[in-house]
């Protein structure tokens, strides 16, 4: 841990920060904090920046609703760029996007980014769109009773593959059991998020519990 002291701001008093979603790992938006608007951030834990254009402190959310709930703020090497994760209450850009960073100027051709999000839209865009032909829009619209029964059938296969100790095709039963379980959420309006936040009640819980164990 070091603190606001060791912190390099620049000729203005300023350092850039750096705002990330805790769920996604998205990069949200790229502001800049003073010594004050830091130290709001830190006693308050919602993100609080110096507005460059009005020359004031501006307090995420304060106006719109869409506040950033401060997970943990890390320092760079040298100390002078924060990141900051967030929980986020609404969109990150005022011009109501997830992220500030939507425009794309350059993409390899050879090499393309994944992320369960982006499957998960993919997967969403099936059930709206119902592609002739898709796999994806067949579960859909042979409904719930038909994706749970693969949900069990893939269920199966991964602990056959793990009663082998096969451990490539027990990653590739996973993997097929994790894309028909995103199939299962997508019916019944369960999000990536939703997860998200039950398996963190699930870590805090189960820390607590590790701790009592190590006190007895």
């Amino acid at each position: 841990m070091i603190n606001i002291d060791e912190l390099k701001f620049d000729e203005r008093g300023l350092i850039p920060a750096i705002v990330v979603d805790s769920v996604t790992k998205k990069v949200l938006t790229l502001a800049y904090m003073n010594r004050e608007s830091l130290q709001i951030s830190m006693e308050r834990g919602l993100t609080c920046f110096w507005s460059r254009s009005r020359e004031e402190l501006w307090l995420k959310g304060e106006t719109s609703g869409n506040y950033q709930h401060i997970v943990s703020i890390t320092a760079d090497c040298d100390g002078d760029a924060l990141t900051v994760v967030v929980d986020k209450d609404g969109p990150a850009c005022h011009k109501g996007t997830d992220s500030c960073f939507t425009n794309t100027i350059w993409q390899s051709e050879e090499r393309h980014e994944f992320s369960l999000e982006s499957l998960m839209k993919m997967l969403e865009g099936r059930k709206i769109e119902k592609k002739e032909g898709s796999y994806t829009t067949y579960l859909f619209e042979k409904g719930i009773d038909k994706i749970l029964k693969k949900v069990g059938e893939e269920c199966t296969e991964v602990i056959i593959a793990g009663k082998a100790d096969d451990k490539a095709e027990t990653v590739y039963e996973i993997a097929d059991l994790a894309y028909h379980v995103m199939v299962l959420m997508l019916q019944m309006g369960i999000s990536l998020e939703d997860i998200h936040r039950e398996l963190a009640s699930r870590h805090v819980i189960d820390h607590k519990v590790k701790q009592e164990k190590m006190t007895k």
